[in-house]
């Protein structure tokens, strides 16, 4: 628990001040945010502000986890260190997107291809690493299962090395991109982050609490069968404590953005932490807003091609897409938009988390 609150604690302060010297840093060398042409107008005056603040996340991120190693005089684990590869690894990815949206004056970066490209060797070789045996712990577990995964992995459900992996390049892929659609209002994909990223703290913390190595807890409805829960934890608490310090400056009008630097990172780590905690599918209820933004788009999309297939008028389900827009152009405040779409994350959490539980005390009785 000294890990979790130390970890937790560093990264918010070296967020919170290492933000301000970024914000510094970025407007000195013109790193500035380009705005997208058929966004709401009410954006354009967002042009020009810093943006790559995600790199202090990850930043502060890490400093917070190995600060907390060296206080606790702890060795890192393997799950911690594979969550921290996926964090910086997609995060590297996001930076070459931003970077070219500086140096080419766009707001287009890398080309879709390429992010992708990006994205599937980072997946693909977090993935690999986390089934290998190589990584068992003293009880034969890997970091990550060939079972699909609820809450708990599902015992029956026993899949092939491929598609475990696909399904991994999947929820990695499909939740990076989600928080990065997300990141359209000033400390929106921020503060989710946020509330999601603690959710998992407290389910790491409950996991190790009723972790399967201990004695008498080796019942399957009672236990969980994690590799490193406790550090997950630490993990978890670093990025939560390093969202926190940047919503300090991200909060509207924001001073900086994350930019894709910060978006893809946060998705990775979710992902990552969502793999590892054996709780893949759990998180379609906690990251309820991210699926939100996300089916948002494919909707919209979907719409417009198949109605203009049919009439030779492509439609839209939206005004525009991501959702959060949409509500923009009816007129909603961007503050306004942000704070009930933190509701509604405070809502998934929250149901999320009862779930968790509930499924815990059904296996009691």
């Amino acid at each position: 628990m000294r890990a979790i609150l130390f970890g937790g604690g560093l990264a918010l302060l070296v967020s919170l001040l290492g933000t301000r010297v970024a914000i510094k840093q970025f407007t000195r060398l013109g790193y500035g945010q380009e705005i997208r042409d058929d966004g709401p107008t009410s954006h354009h005056t967002k042009r020009g502000t810093p943006t790559m603040g995600g790199v202090v996340i990850i930043l502060a991120t890490v400093i917070g986890y190995f600060g907390a190693k060296l206080f606790t005089q702890d060795m890192p684990t393997a799950s911690a260190l594979l969550l921290l590869f996926l964090l910086v690894g997609t995060g590297l990815v996001g930076f070459l997107d931003d970077f070219i949206k500086i140096s080419k004056q766009r707001s287009l970066g890398l080309r879709s291809k390429a992010k992708m490209i990006g994205l599937t060797v980072v997946a693909l070789v977090f993935g690999a690493l986390s089934l290998s045996p190589w990584l068992e712990d003293d009880r034969g577990q890997t970091p990550a299962s060939k079972h699909l995964s609820f809450i708990r992995d599902i015992g029956w459900i026993t899949l092939p090395t491929v598609v475990v992996l696909l399904l991994i390049w999947l929820i990695i892929a499909a939740t990076s991109n989600g928080v990065n659609l997300t990141d359209g209002l000033d400390g929106l994909a921020t503060g989710a982050s946020v509330m999601v990223f603690g959710a998992y703290m407290f389910v790491n913390i409950w996991q190790n609490n009723q972790w399967c190595g201990q004695t008498g807890l080796d019942q399957v409805n009672l236990c969980y069968e994690v590799r490193d829960p406790l550090d997950l934890a630490v993990v978890a608490a670093a990025i939560t404590g390093a969202c926190f310090g940047f919503l300090w400056w991200n909060a509207s009008p924001a001073a900086i953005f994350m930019g894709d630097t910060g978006s893809l990172a946060l998705g990775g780590a979710l992902a990552g932490l969502a793999i590892l905690t054996r709780t893949e599918l759990l998180l379609i209820i906690l990251g309820g807003l991210f699926v939100l933004e996300t089916v948002s788009v494919m909707l919209q999309v979907s719409t417009f091609k198949v109605t203009k297939r049919l009439t030779g008028t492509g439609r839209r389900l939206f005004r525009i897409a991501p959702i959060h827009h949409h509500f923009e152009m009816l007129g909603w405040e961007q503050v306004t938009v942000t704070i009930r779409f933190w509701i509604i994350t405070g809502i998934c959490v929250a149901v999320g988390l009862g779930v968790f539980y509930a499924e815990w005390v059904a296996g009691i009785g």
